[in-house]
C-alpha cells in the first residue's frame, strides 16, 4: 500500500507538469498567429527592397560560372585545338573524328551559302567540341574554324541536321593619333613608326584623288586620328579614320569625314570634296620612272622621240585601275605599247594604259567601267626594258601631261549642311592639331547636333588654297 500511495502521489505532479506544457504551447501558437501580419509585411518589404535584385544577381552569378567558347557553353565538352595542315580538308579532319560521309556531304551543301568548305586555308586554327555518351564513345558536336584573329565559322552537328554560322569575337576600339614625316614613301614612314599597314592603305584610299603618292617628296608629313581595333590585347586592324592632315609640297590637305546624301565621305577644310574627276594615279605602290616629254631618249630605240605619257615602275602583275568612269574604246595589241587599253571619259578625255601583262576579267571593247575598277595588270609587253605602266591622257585628241590635268571636284558641302560640317571640321582639326577632352571629340557623323551658341572657327589666310595653287601640279608653285 505504501508503494501504491507513493505512486498515487506522483500522478498529480505529472498532470500538473503536463498542464503547464499545454498552456505554454497554446500561448506560443497564439503569439505566432498574432505575429503573421507583421511577418508578411516584413517579407513584402524585403522583396520590394532587394529581392528582385538578389535573384538577378544569383542568376548572373550562375551564368558567369559557365565556360563560354565561341558563343558555345563548353562546360560538358572536351576541346581539342589544332591547325590546318597543308593538303588537309575539313572533310578529312571531320572523318578522323568519326563524322560520317553523309553528314560531311550535308555540311558541304549547307556551308556553300555561308562559308564554302573549300575556302579553309592551311595554317589557320580550329577547335573541336567533343562529348562522350554513356558508353564513353566520343561524338563531335561542333568544329570552329578561325578565318582570322577576329572572325570564325561554327560548323555544328545535331542528330541528322547540320548548321553553319559565322561569328566574331568582341572588338574593342581605341582612339589613336599618329604623325610621321616622310623620307621616301608613305609606306616607308608607316613602317618606320611601327604603324599598321592598314593605315597606309586607308590614307591612300582617302587621298587617292588629291595626292599622287608616286610623287611624294622628302619632308612631306601627315597626322591622322583613327580607331584601332583590338581583340583582347591583339591589334587586328583599324576602324574609322576620324580626320587627317597630309602636308604635301608645302600645302596642307585636310580630310574631314561628313555625311551628305546618305553617304559618309571625306572633305577638304573649306567643304570641297576630296573626290575629283580623275584618280591621281591608276595604280599604287609605285614610283615614276619617266615623265611626260616632247623629246626623251628612248632606252630601247636609242633615239630621241616624244614620250607623251608617265611611266610608273611597278612589279609585274600590279593591279591597274580606271582613273574615272568611262567606256572601253580599244583593247588589244598597240605595237610598241604592247597590250593596250583605252577608255573614253566625259569631257572629251581619253586615258591609255600601255605595256599591260594582261586584261582584267570582263574587260572588252564597249565595256562600261567605273572609277577605281580593276582593268588590267602591269607588264612589259611591246617595246619595253622592264615591267611598268605607260599611262597617257588625251584631251580632244591631243596628248596632255597626266600630272598636270586640271581636276574638277565633285559636289561640295551643300548650303543646308554647311553649319553642321563646320562644327565637325573644327572639332576634328582641334584634335589633329592638339589634345582635346573626350567630351569634345566627334564620335559619330551620322546625325550631328550643333551646341547652342557655337561659332565656327575662321580659317587662317593660308588654310584655303588659292585658285592658282589649286591648278598647279603637286609640289610646284605658280610664279
Amino acid at each position: 500500500m505504501r508503494y501504491k500511495r507513493r505512486h498515487w502521489q506522483q500522478k498529480p505532479k505529472k498532470n500538473i507538469q503536463f498542464s503547464e506544457q499545454i498552456q505554454y504551447i497554446c500561448c506560443m501558437r497564439l503569439n505566432f498567429f498574432d505575429s503573421i501580419p507583421s511577418l508578411l509585411a516584413a517579407a513584402a518589404l524585403l522583396a520590394s527592397c532587394g529581392g528582385k535584385d538578389s535573384a538577378g544577381t544569383a542568376e548572373t552569378a550562375a551564368e558567369e560560372q559557365h565556360n563560354i567558347v565561341y558563343g558555345i557553353v563548353a562546360d560538358d565538352y572536351r576541346l581539342e585545338r589544332d591547325e590546318i595542315r597543308t593538303g588537309e580538308t575539313l572533310g578529312k579532319i571531320l572523318n578522323r573524328y568519326g563524322v560520317s560521309a553523309a553528314d560531311i556531304d550535308r555540311l558541304d551543301r549547307k556551308a556553300k551559302e555561308v562559308f564554302p568548305l573549300r575556302n579553309i586555308r592551311a595554317g589557320h586554327s580550329y577547335t573541336v567540341f567533343i562529348h562522350e555518351d554513356s558508353l564513353h564513345t566520343p561524338h563531335v558536336d561542333h568544329l570552329v574554324y578561325e578565318r582570322n584573329v577576329a572572325e570564325y565559322v561554327v560548323f555544328s552537328f545535331a542528330g541528322d541536321s547540320v548548321d553553319v554560322r559565322p561569328g566574331e569575337r568582341e572588338i574593342r576600339l581605341v582612339r589613336r593619333k599618329s604623325s610621321a614625316e616622310i623620307e621616301s614613301s608613305l609606306w616607308g614612314a608607316i613602317m618606320k613608326e611601327n604603324l599598321s599597314y592598314a593605315l597606309a592603305a586607308e590614307m591612300e584610299e582617302i587621298y587617292q584623288w588629291t595626292v599622287d603618292f608616286a610623287g611624294i617628296q622628302k619632308g612631306d608629313s601627315f597626322t591622322v586620328v583613327y580607331d584601332e581595333k583590338y581583340v583582347d590585347t591583339v591589334q587586328v586592324g583599324i576602324g574609322r579614320v576620324w580626320g587627317a592632315k597630309f602636308t604635301h609640297g608645302g600645302r596642307d590637305y585636310y580630310a574631314i569625314p561628313f555625311k551628305q546624301n546618305e553617304k559618309i565621305s571625306y572633305w577638304e577644310y573649306d567643304g570641297g570634296s576630296l573626290r575629283k574627276q580623275l584618280l591621281k594615279a591608276p595604280l599604287k605602290f609605285t614610283r615614276i620612272s619617266s615623265k611626260f616629254s616632247n623629246s626623251r631618249f628612248h632606252p630601247v630605240l636609242k633615239i630621241y622621240r616624244p614620250h607623251h605619257g608617265v611611266d610608273y615602275a611597278a612589279p609585274k602583275g600590279t593591279p591597274v585601275r580606271a582613273v574615272a568612269d568611262g567606256t572601253v574604246i580599244f583593247k588589244g595589241w598597240g605595237g610598241g605599247g604592247g597590250n593596250t587599253l583605252k577608255i573614253k571619259h566625259p569631257g572629251n578625255l581619253v586615258t591609255g594604259y600601255l605595256h599591260l601583262s594582261g586584261f582584267a576579267k570582263g574587260i572588252q571593247q564597249g565595256s562600261r567601267v567605273t572609277q577605281g575598277q580593276l582593268i588590267g595588270y602591269v607588264g612589259s609587253t611591246g617595246t619595253s626594258t622592264g615591267p611598268h605602266l605607260d599611262y597617257r591622257i588625251w584631251k580632244n585628241g591631243t596628248p596632255i601631261n597626266p600630272l598636270n590635268v586640271p581636276q574638277e571636284p565633285a559636289e561640295p558641302i551643300a548650303k543646308e549642311n554647311r553649319a553642321a560640317f563646320e562644327f565637325v571640321r573644327d572639332r576634328i582639326v582641334a584634335e589633329i592639331e592638339g589634345d582635346v577632352a573626350d567630351q569634345e571629340r566627334i564620335m559619330q557623323v551620322a546625325s550631328v547636333v550643333i551646341p547652342a551658341g557655337y561659332k565656327p572657327v575662321q580659317p587662317a589666310a593660308d588654310a584655303v588654297p588659292t585658285e592658282e595653287e589649286t591648278e598647279a601640279p603637286a609640289g610646284e608653285k605658280r610664279k
